[in-house]
């Protein structure tokens, strides 16, 4: 059956998924543990399918004002895929969900992780573009290779716990493209490079029958049309503003968690 306060939670978090690209695990997946008691795995797999649904909604705003760096999404892909089909066939094969005593807390650090890679992502990036306009050849060098290796990092705590693709995801591209990341460009790459992620991720998860579909359908009558709204304002709205207000949030959640 519908339950309309997991629609009023898909509705918050499909509108900072629209404005930052950040949401989908960082703050789903808390939000789940916490206000609804939903089991961790149950909560790591219904919301990789809830974020990778939301997303496409929001990447197709996105796509047609011509934001997304496509270059650098399928740098990404290429680390982050593999490693989280390998993951995939773990889950499988019930490796990893046999044993779940560890996952709130690995959900918790990551979000303090993600909290705390958003309120330094100005002094990161200040960082990386000052070595990227001193050291431009060097630096460019190693720019495919980090962007890959990033990528595989961010595939392994996505399919481990469902965070990561975005929040952490938008804090490394401004740390290795300090450059070319403009906001609006920042927001619709990291989108569009967590949907086909989070898809793969989430494959073992349905698999394994722990998918809550009546939970899914719920949280994604609130979301999709709040993800539009995200979308359409994103380029309205202080980037800077939204990264506090998110960070506050995801650190009271974190601490939640890991107390």
């Amino acid at each position: 059956m519908i339950d309309f306060s997991y629609t009023f939670a898909g509705a918050l978090t499909g509108v900072f998924i629209g404005l930052t690209g950040v949401g989908g695990g960082a703050l789903m997946t808390p939000i789940l543990l916490l206000f609804f008691g939903v089991s961790p795995i149950t909560a790591i797999a219904t919301d990789l399918w809830f974020a990778s649904i939301t997303k496409i909604v929001g990447a197709r705003i996105h796509q047609a004002a011509g934001n997304v760096d496509w270059l650098i999404v399928k740098r990404l892909w290429c680390g982050s895929l593999p490693i989280a089909l390998l993951v995939v066939l773990l889950i499988n094969f019930n490796i990893y969900i046999s044993n779940v005593d560890w996952l709130t807390e690995a959900i918790g650090f990551l979000v303090l992780v993600t909290a705390i890679g958003l309120l330094l992502a100005p002094k990161l990036k200040q960082i990386a573009r000052n070595y990227r306009l001193k050291k431009a050849t060097c630096f460019k060098s190693i720019q495919p290779a980090l962007t890959v290796i990033s990528g595989g990092i961010l595939g392994i705590c996505v399919a481990l716990t469902s965070v990561g693709a975005g929040a952490l995801g938008s804090v490394t591209l401004l740390f290795l493209y300090p450059l070319r990341m403009v906001p609006h460009r920042l927001v619709a790459t990291d989108i569009v490079h967590a949907i086909p992620l989070a898809v793969v991720a989430g494959i073992g998860y349905l698999f394994a029958g722990k998918v809550d579909g009546w939970m899914l359908i719920s949280l994604l009558i609130g979301s999709i049309p709040a993800v539009l709204i995200g979308s359409i304002l994103a380029g309205k709205c202080s980037p800077r503003v939204i990264q506090f207000l998110l960070s506050f949030v995801l650190i009271t959640a974190a601490y939640k968690l890991l107390a």
